[in-house]
């Protein structure tokens, strides 16, 4: 036992000197683990305050400054008013905004140690910084009970009550503005006001105050719910009113939020160590969400705000608790909500909108794709069975049309598990046998499902040889919601043929005939909602064919109807819209036609898609723009904010191709499209995230950065741009993005400093060596731009070949990545000695100044004097060695050139030699030779041309 005892000890202090080197070789996330494993093995180790408190510098300098308050508290528990644990926890602090703890904890260090020069300047400027707060607090405490006093107060005028419910949401939104209000019990008086506001403005802003009180604070988020228990929050989400539900939406995301370590951002990551804290807080909220899916009392819209909220979190990318929520049988409850239809009426019926369906089949795709293993998906599978025999067993119709309506809702969403149950024995039977019947609800629940399930090559052809006769009955009923639903289940089955102009199931004609049919159920007056989303159904499926896409582009009625039906964000007319704009501008994935293969398969008499010559490429540019015109971009953003990444890839391919426009891109920024295209560029499918890239590259190309990307978006754009610079991406992809990076490096030194931290550099210099002029262009363009930071100087700076590599690239025959190359240089050369140094490393260093001096390019002459300018202007040594060369006779000549294209390069020429001259190391003389610039330029382009 000693034995083991004194191993650990030993190999603890082993971990904390390896976690010492890896420190000074700045490689602080590979210290911190060294540092764990020493505070692991050693928990009885003398050394052990040691431990925590060096972990507690690698976190300060990884920015992870709770962590590293947290180590320097277990550091300071064991060794007590040690100075090294107290100046970084202060450091910790002063970086959390916890200025009163950082002043607490300095004035301790000082204390403990008078002489200790580091720490006289940190209690000096938090000295100065407690005292303005001080003085700040006591204005804001005051503030903060007046404006509690007017807004809880009933008896206040009501526009007296709005403008201080709105002041609370200002002031809780600071940090200090946020503890005030906490320790005035904000909070229970929000509760007690729930019960009896009734002005919704008033209702909204309270929600918003206690969301605000809960960011990014964990404590305060626990007390919150303690003080409010989760039942409140589900009677703040159940309203009718739109807005409302939005905001309890958000105030539950944020409590999760503060719980797991979540941002409100596309691509954020939950903290797995605060989650295994929290661990019990998150699984009571979830459950108790999940039990809330299939409450009889709360609304439809409250409703689909709670399975939108599991649909958001549940995912292996956000809380991975997509298991647990199969285990509480929360898979049941989904599908009771997806078989629950509007027409059975009873008391115990569930409210639903028209939405409530497609957001449940969204929530159990999320949940399937969380299915990665087998004895995963058997469980999945097992509760749905379970659920539809139970279903099936009953005698009644009621439940045979409730597992018609289950089936039609997993079609549209873990189709693989749709596409299962509809192949067992008697399944597409009943459905066919229910399509036959005169009761009108088994008729439209039937063509739905008909509709779904087809939506395989070869279901469809088979479906086509089964069921058209009776989709053509339906569609002479005389109820329209079921003509309809018979019209789209004939356009679906006539259309999976797909873009190939050859396939024709249905008889030459009968598209056409289809679209106008479903043309007059899109645009005829008096339709309601629900008629005219399934004739833009019908559409999507028609406008595969090139005749329909035209017809269709020349309607502006239809157009507009179709416009129409994406206001107000309505999830199920999702579907019908977005597919009918991908097919109108084409951009669906097409197969590469490659030559070799169309002639091996005509060898082997196989069938070859044929494209349409309406498909050309400018009968879809003039698609796209008249799509463009008519609202294309405001339409997709009012669907934007679905939890489908499919539907988020096929909305991010329409504003790609919109983008692909030169003319169209303004119009896309005007209507609003970069904030939907950022988040879909940070979240969904692969292939939908590169669209969204593509087309915000585009958009960086052509407008203005500063107005493109304002604000917060110029920093939140740089990451999808960077996902692009990848060897999976398309020459065409990394070309655009690195433009658009270029553009917005020019912008300010924030977005630089982005870049460098986003490891962007790196990235953006790997295509300086591709073999592709405009991309080594555009990589030298935007390296030239970047310079402009510290930051990168720094990088330059250090032991790499940075420096010699621009200096290679001045000699390229690109004019343009010359100049950018030695336009980079001469920035770096300007303020940093050391790159001055790093020119001499380049062997061919004289060589690739005289080809700069005799440049043919006066914009590349230029740069490389003022190179050369800063050489010399960096120190005597530097400029002794470039003049014990010819380098002088090449500047008299140049400073003497009466050639006018050249001036700037003449004027800086002559600043050379005069600085040279204040080195002492050149005398003038009158007498100087002239050598002849342009003989030496002749020379240097025979040598190129050899």
């Amino acid at each position: 036992m000693t034995n083991t005892i004194s191993n650990d000890e030993a190999s603890a202090g082993s971990h904390k000197d390896k976690g010492n080197e890896a420190f000074k070789g700045s490689q602080w996330a590979e210290a911190v683990k060294h540092y764990s494993n020493a505070i692991k093995l050693g928990s009885g180790h003398k050394e052990l305050p040691v431990f925590y408190k060096n972990r507690a510098a690698a976190y300060l300098k990884l920015e992870k400054f709770e962590k590293a308050a947290e180590d320097c508290t277990e550091s300071l528990k064991l060794m007590p008013n040690d100075p090294k644990a107290l100046f970084r926890r202060a450091q910790a602090y002063e970086s959390l905004e916890k200025f009163e703890e950082a002043y607490h904890d300095a004035t301790a260090l000082f204390k403990a140690d008078p002489g200790n020069k580091t720490v006289q300047p940190m209690l000096q400027r938090l000295h100065v910084i407690v005292q303005e707060r001080v003085a700040r607090n006591a204005k804001l405490s005051t503030k903060v009970k007046k404006m509690m006093d007017l807004t809880f107060d009933l008896a206040s005028p009501l526009e007296k009550r709005r403008s201080a419910a709105n002041n609370l949401v200002v002031l809780a939104k600071e940090a200090t503005g946020a503890e005030l209000l906490y320790k005035e019990h904000c909070v229970t008086k929000v509760a007690t006001l729930a019960k009896v506001e009734k002005d919704p403005e008033i209702y909204i802003n309270m929600v918003y105050v206690v969301a605000a009180l809960c960011e990014n604070n964990v404590e305060r988020t626990k007390g919150v719910l303690t003080e409010l228990g989760v039942p409140w929050f589900m009677r703040v989400l159940d309203q009718k009113h739109e807005e409302c539900v939005a905001t309890a939406q958000y105030c539950l995301q944020t409590i999760i939020n503060a719980l797991s370590g979540l941002k409100n951002k596309a691509d954020s990551k939950p903290d797995k160590e605060l989650c295994s804290k929290n661990n019990r807080e998150i699984d009571t909220l979830l459950t108790c969400l999940v039990y809330s899916i299939t409450d009889r009392t709360i609304s439809g819209p409250a409703r689909d705000a709670v399975i939108e909220l599991l649909t958001r979190n549940i995912h292996y990318s956000a809380l991975e608790w997509a298991e647990r929520l199969v285990e509480i049988r929360g898979l049941c409850r989904l599908l009771e909500v997806c078989s629950e239809l509007e027409d059975y009426k009873y008391e115990s019926a569930m409210e639903i909108t028209s939405s409530t369906s497609t957001i449940a089949s969204v929530c159990l795709a999320r949940v399937y794709e969380n299915m990665y293993y087998d004895e995963a998906k058997l469980r999945f599978a097992d509760q749905i069975d379970e659920f539809i025999k139970d279903k099936l067993l009953s005698p009644d119709m009621e439940s045979k049309v409730r597992v018609i309506v289950t089936i039609t809702a997993l079609l549209s969403g873990p189709l693989d598990v749709g596409n299962q149950i509809i192949a067992r024995e008697g399944i597409l039977q009943m459905i066919l046998a229910m399509a036959t019947t005169e009761d009108e609800l088994q008729q439209r629940v039937a063509c739905e499902c008909l509709i779904a399930a087809s939506s395989k090559k070869d279901k469809a052809k088979a479906l086509s040889e089964n069921g058209v006769d009776i989709l053509k009955r339906l569609y002479h009923s005389k109820n329209d919601a079921i003509r309809v639903r018979a019209l789209v289940g004939l356009c679906k089955l006539g259309s999976y043929g797909g873009g190939d102009a050859a396939i024709r199931p249905f008889g030459d004609g009968a598209a056409l005939k289809l679209a106008e049919a479903c043309r007059r159920f899109l645009i005829k007056p008096g339709k309601d909602k629900d008629i005219r989303r399934w004739a833009a159904d019908g559409l999507a499926y028609l406008t595969l064919d090139a005749e329909c896409k035209e017809k269709l582009i020349e309607d502006q009625a239809s157009i507009q109807a179709l416009m129409q039906l994406t206001r107000g964000g309505d999830q199920s007319c999702l579907y019908g819209v977005v597919t009918t704009f991908v097919n109108l501008c084409n951009a669906y994935e097409k197969q590469e036609m490659v030559p070799e293969m169309i002639e091996l398969a005509k060898f082997a008499k196989q069938h070859i898609p044929e494209e349409h010559e309406l498909d050309d490429v400018d009968f879809i540019n003039k698609r796209i723009t008249i799509l463009a015109n008519e609202g294309i971009t405001t339409a997709l953003c009012a669907l934007s904010k679905t939890e489908s990444h499919n539907s988020q890839e096929l909305m991010a391919r329409v504003l790609n191709a919109v983008c692909g426009l030169q003319e169209l891109r303004g119009k896309v920024v005007q209507d609003g499209g970069v904030k939907a295209l950022l988040r879909m560029a940070l979240e969904g499918t692969e292939k939908g995230k590169r669209h969204a890239s593509q087309a915000l590259a585009r958009i960086g190309i052509t407008i203005n950065p500063e107005v493109a990307f304002s604000g917060q978006r110029s920093l939140d754009v740089i990451r999808p741009l960077l996902n692009l610079l990848h060897q999976d991406c398309t020459a065409l992809e990394n070309f655009e993005a690195l433009m658009a990076l270029t553009n917005l490096a020019n912008m300010n030194e924030s977005v630089r400093q982005r870049i460098v931290k986003e490891q962007g550099v790196s990235r953006i210099e790997f295509y300086l060596m591709e073999d592709h002029v405009h991309l080594t262009r555009a990589a030298a363009q935007c390296i030239c731009n970047l310079v402009m930071s510290a930051d990168v100087v720094k990088m330059f700076e250090g032991e790499n070949d940075r420096v010699k590599f621009l200096a290679l690239l001045c000699e390229d025959e690109d004019e343009e990545t010359a100049m950018a190359c030695a336009g980079a240089l001469a920035m770096l050369t300007s303020v940093s000695d050391k790159c001055c140094e790093k020119i001499f490393n380049v062997a061919s260093w004289l060589d690739i100044l005289h080809t700069l001096i005799a440049n043919p390019s006066p914009a590349v002459q230029h740069r490389g004097i003022v190179v050369i300018l800063n050489m010399i202007n960096s120190g005597e040594e530097t400029a002794k060695k470039l003049f014990q060369t010819d380098i002088m006779e090449l500047l008299s000549g140049l400073g003497q050139l009466p050639d006018e294209s050249r001036a700037k390069a003449r004027e800086v020429a002559i600043q050379c030699l005069a600085a040279a001259e204040r080195h002492r190391i050149i005398e003038r003389s009158d007498d100087a030779e002239i050598p002849d610039v342009f003989a030496e330029s002749a020379k240097i382009t025979e040598i190129l041309d050899e």
